[in-house]
């Protein structure tokens, strides 16, 4: 680790005190080798090594005071201490050149241009099942693909209209795709939060930096919602649907929702009548023409999906079918998120595009190939193993870190479900500088920025920089107890 406190650097790299940070094959986004910096890091450092300890734990208070006070919370699972906790934070932000940036925003405009038009076919005319260049049994064994969905037409063809998309960088610094997240991707308001809260408490380093804004994120994703209401609804009502208060990202919800201007309603606000929503008022019924929806397909509407759930609204996919209303992420996206169709992705982007992808996959193996299923399971101490469905972290076996026991209860669920399983090589992604007690140590990170896609697509610069927290750890997820910090992307 680095010495005591930054301070100890005086704004320049003393080989003994930089001895015992940890720096091997695994890409460091701040130090390119043991005495030298990323050049866009130098600022930065010189900043916080100038700063007395006592006054950098001063503003670190200052940071967890603000998200204490903004109820800015997760769950964290399987704690024996309590559920909700303060969404750890962490002082030092991740800088992102301008020309790395480019290449992310290529990359993602790419992607979800190509999976747009991949739910379209597969819901429509099929071609790219046809040509085989992705198996039908993929797409219709998928637990999110939805045969409701076949012939619709969708507003603008838009079935993804948020996306949040992980992405790694390897050992030699390049940018790769973990995962895309369709369904109801979370985070962003973290990701505001977390820069609103680094400009009041390091205001100096703003002027230092010429970091590009992100601020404008929740009108653009308003002018997204807005470009996707129904014809002949020039002025459209816009609600935030949720679970309600007992769901993990309440506080996003309320978050984004006051944000945007728009209500923030549950399944019991909203009645479908003759095929069109309306939101119950205390000045009387008022129709509804765009969803922001927060609620998984299963549960949104119980006479078209769960008929057990009483999240959702009776008889919304009716007056979806019907074209009166618009739901942001359309039904039936999951499909393109499922982990075992992103080894598809370069192959569809190929198909649709003709184009080489600009971000490239991680390596995958599917375990419903026979023979790759043996290759991964005389191995599985090298690999992580992911279920195709779960998100959060949840349902993963990271070989290296695993036991005897946890290998062979993993083999057994591979053996007896095949198809619910992938599995990867272990990356040892980059990592960050972190402020842990007094010292610097690095961390593992990963970034999810946040793709809008209406009548045009829009990219924030920047996004949600994940941390694996605890010393080793390769799990970055919230709901883990991972923490995040603020992502800067330079304007040059």
């Amino acid at each position: 680790m680095l010495p005591a406190s930054p301070r100890q650097f005086d704004g320049q790299f003393d080989r003994t005190a930089l001895s015992q940070y940890m720096l091997d094959h695994a890409y460091d986004e701040m130090f390119e080798a043991r005495d030298t910096l990323h050049p866009h890091y130098q600022p930065l450092l010189d900043h916080f090594a100038a700063l007395p300890p006592d006054e950098l734990q001063r503003r670190k208070q200052a940071a967890d005071l603000s998200f204490l006070n903004q109820g800015i919370t997760f769950t964290v699972y399987g704690r024996d201490e309590g559920t909700e906790r303060i969404f750890p934070y962490d002082l030092l932000p991740r800088i992102i050149t301008s020309d790395e940036w480019a290449v992310v925003e290529r990359g993602l405009t790419q992607r979800i241009v190509a999976l747009n038009l991949f739910l379209k076919d597969i819901y429509n005319e099929g071609r790219i099942l046809e040509d085989g260049i992705v198996p039908r049994e993929v797409v219709y064994s998928c637990k999110h693909y939805r045969r409701q969905m076949a012939g619709l037409q969708v507003p603008r063809n838009v079935y993804i209209a948020v996306c949040g998309t992980d992405l790694i960088r390897l050992e030699s610094g390049e940018f790769v795709v973990l995962e895309d997240n369709l369904r109801v991707p979370s985070g962003v308001s973290y990701m505001l939060t977390n820069r609103r809260v680094m400009k009041r408490i390091f205001p100096h380093l703003f002027r230092t930096y010429n970091v590009r804004p992100i601020e404008q994120y929740t009108q653009l994703l308003l002018g997204s919602l807005r470009s996707l209401a129904p014809e002949g609804r020039p002025e459209p009502n816009i609600v935030l649907l949720s679970p309600g208060v007992f769901n993990s990202a309440y506080f996003e919800h309320a978050y984004l929702a006051r944000q945007m201007g728009i209500e923030l309603v549950e399944g019991r606000d909203l009645v479908t009548h003759d095929n069109v929503v309306y939101m119950r008022t205390t000045s009387g019924l008022r129709r509804v023409d765009v969803i922001y929806r927060r609620v998984d397909d299963d549960f949104i509407d119980p006479l078209a999906f769960r008929g057990d759930s009483i999240l959702g609204v009776s008889g919304l996919f009716n007056a979806y079918r019907a074209g009166n209303v618009t739901l942001a992420n359309a039904f039936g996206t999951g499909v393109a998120d499922d982990k075992a169709l992103y080894a598809y992705v370069p192959d569809i982007i190929k198909y649709y595009l003709s184009e080489e992808p600009v971000l490239k996959n991680v390596e995958t193996f599917l375990m419903t190939r026979p023979t790759e299923r043996q290759h991964v399971l005389s191995k599985l101490e090298q690999f992580v193993v992911k279920a195709v469905g779960e998100s959060g972290g949840y349902g993963m076996l990271i070989g290296p870190q695993s036991t005897a026991g946890q290998r062979e209860d993993f083999a057994r669920r591979i053996e007896a479900d095949p198809r619910n399983y992938i599995a990867q090589p272990t990356i040892s992604f980059s990592r960050a500088p972190c402020l842990i007690g007094d010292a610097l140590e690095p961390r593992h990170v990963d970034l999810r920025p946040y793709v809008l896609y209406g009548d045009r697509v829009t990219i924030v610069p920047g996004g949600l920089t994940r941390v694996a927290l605890k010393r080793g750890s390769l799990v970055v997820n919230s709901s883990q107890g991972g923490g995040s910090k603020d992502t800067w992307v330079l304007s040059e």
